[in-house]
């Protein structure tokens, strides 16, 4: 290696070596100028939550939740994963009163298992829920409205709370944190989180009408009213021939799961 080639080098090194030091100072005296104070009860809050970042709250995150909270934008318990407790935490940390939390679970809205729903032909291709979805016929099954089988709300599960058993989503109420997360995958808007405590509900979705569900699923809503008629306080109503409980005015007596003909309200 000649003396030139060596000299070179050196200058080059000495050059990128300033270049960095020039570029550090830069930027750590750009951190002081245009640095925003952190309010010490974000990082306070941000503590008291689980960490899931799972989006179950609305928010993008826990620390946008935790943001948000300290700006009065929302309650101390909108967190569904921490529950209670992160609520108890989070209000104390706030000075606020601690507020009744409402855990909730996630509540598959269809009876169809293999067993019980006809099915209109054999489907090969894609297997996601999605995917199938966009199938002739919303899917193989005979219900248009009823549950895929396929898992897509069990692989979007962070905690492993679903499972696919004979065709049809079922859900570990007590592993449901309530995230959400399988909601918003379900093609067929088949999932809502229901109060942990509902007495009844109903398991179906379907907005057929009687005659034509019985031709397709053995565990259908047919829109009767049975169920309506017969409630003490009021608490059933139809609509799209489905029938739904207000779990508010529910009493849970169980007479509308003991005078439904297709079985389809169940106790939780």
């Amino acid at each position: 290696m000649t003396e030139l080639n060596v000299t070179a080098i050196l200058t080059a090194t000495l050059v990128i070596a300033l270049i960095g030091l020039v570029v550090g100072l830069l930027l750590g005296l750009a951190g002081k100028v245009f640095h925003v104070p952190t309010d010490g009860k974000i990082t306070e809050v941000r503590e008291c939550l689980p960490g899931n970042n799972c989006g179950g709250c609305g928010y993008a995150g826990c620390d946008a939740l935790a943001e948000a909270i300290v700006k009065g934008e929302a309650k101390p318990s909108t967190c569904p994963v921490g529950g209670a407790d992160a609520a108890a935490k989070i209000s104390a940390v706030m000075g606020l009163p601690v507020e009744d939390f409402v855990r909730k679970v996630a509540f598959v809205k269809c009876s169809g298992s293999c067993d019980k729903t006809r099915f209109i032909y054999n489907y090969q291709g894609a297997v996601s829920c999605y995917q199938i979805s966009l199938a002739p016929g919303r899917g193989a099954k005979a219900c248009a409205y009823g549950c895929l089988g396929e898992g897509s709300c069990a692989q979007a599960c962070p905690f492993d709370a679903i499972q696919v058993v004979n065709g049809r989503a079922v859900v570990s109420r007590e592993d449901c944190r309530a995230c959400g997360k399988c909601v918003s995958v379900c093609p067929h808007n088949l999932i809502e989180l229901v109060p942990y405590d509902a007495s009844y509900l109903v398991r179906c979705f379907s907005q057929e009408k009687g005659k034509k569900v019985r031709e397709m699923c053995d565990a259908g809503c047919i829109g009767c009213g049975i169920c309506q008629k017969n409630c003490p306080t009021g608490a059933i109503t139809l609509e799209n021939n489905i029938a739904h409980i207000d779990q508010k005015l529910c009493n849970g007596c169980g007479t509308c799961a003991e005078k439904c003909p297709a079985k389809v309200i169940i106790r939780q």
